[in-house]
């Protein structure tokens, strides 16, 4: 691996299989499912509906002609959609790499059909439940690896959101926000923990993408990408940001290098903001094991599953 990592260090893939959530055209999950393609992985693209799904196949068909896609289609918000996509993808046989990329931020509050707060169980519950249901296939694989998306927010969070989360409680969305993004390291270090006491040949990562122009701003505050607030806002965005596929670089080296477990890998340039990706270290909050421990535990409870059960 060069001293700056790029694409040039992914090296050949073929043979090897990806799930990638969240591939809408032109955000973080589209560019690292393209990169994966490009390099011979065969990527399935797990997105909420078949549109958008056969829209991000297209395009990566577009720049990739030999790329293998696959789809399937899962609601991470939804736990049933979760559970049915966990079954659907059990035809996909042995995974080499989960990336749990999906994700919403800051919306107005909303409960899901299970009760939960939107955001939490978008970005965190849902990946939670995929996770354990794919576990045996990315086992099977001999070397998998699951790489979860967290954010710099996660510093904002002052708590762990370890409490009951079907309980009401006072909502700020940008707080929950970053519950969320502390959820997805707490969850990631407690899952290589036990991935490393079961003797299971499965890693687990995570990465953030600093500040990359992508919609998720400008979706979670109006609910749309579309109109001229949306527009304002989106250009705004982006003119502070690195692309959306500069924005993928960690997400890739995380999923890509020969990297240990528990790694977490973020730019390289001021403020972690944009740069060549490196690995990068946390708030002290992320490394609580008493909070890791609890935060599994709820989520257990949560989803109705408890893992890992491989040997």
């Amino acid at each position: 691996m060069s001293p700056t990592w790029s694409t040039a260090d992914i090296g050949d893939l073929t043979g090897r299989t990806a799930v990638v959530t969240g591939p809408t055209l032109g955000g973080l999950g589209f560019h690292t499912a393209l990169e994966l393609a490009r390099h011979g992985a065969r990527v399935v693209l797990a997105g909420r509906t078949p549109d958008k799904i056969a829209a991000a196949a297209e395009a990566i068909a577009a720049e990739v002609p030999a790329a293998s896609t696959e789809a399937l289609v899962v609601d991470l918000s939804d736990l049933a959609s979760v559970r049915a996509a966990g079954a659907a993808a059990a035809a996909i046989g042995p995974l080499h790499l989960l990336v749990n990329n999906a994700g919403i931020m800051a919306p107005p509050l909303r409960r899901t059909a299970d009760g939960l707060e939107s955001q939490m169980a978008t970005n965190h519950f849902g990946p939670f439940l995929l996770t354990g249901l794919l576990l045996d296939q990315l086992a099977a694989s001999g070397d998998g690896r699951v790489v979860t998306l967290s954010s710099q927010m996660h510093r904002v969070a002052r708590s762990a959101p370890v409490g009951d989360p079907r309980v009401r409680r006072r909502y700020s969305r940008w707080h929950v926000y970053g519950q969320t993004k502390l959820a997805n390291l707490l969850f990631t270090f407690e899952l290589d923990r036990r991935l490393r006491r079961a003797g299971a040949p499965v890693r687990a990562l995570a990465a953030h993408p600093g500040l990359a122009g992508t919609h998720l701003a400008v979706n979670g505050h109006l609910g749309t990408t579309r109109g001229r607030r949306a527009a304002i806002l989106d250009g705004a965005v982006k003119l502070v940001s690195q692309s959306a596929a500069a924005g993928a670089l960690p997400t890739l080296m995380a999923a890509t290098a020969d990297l240990p477990g528990a790694t977490y890998v973020g730019p390289s340039g001021p403020g972690e903001a944009s740069g060549p990706p490196q690995v990068v270290g946390t708030a002290r909050l992320a490394r609580d094991e008493v909070a890791q421990r609890r935060l599994w535990e709820t989520s257990e409870a949560t989803v109705g599953l408890a893992w890992p059960t491989v040997p």
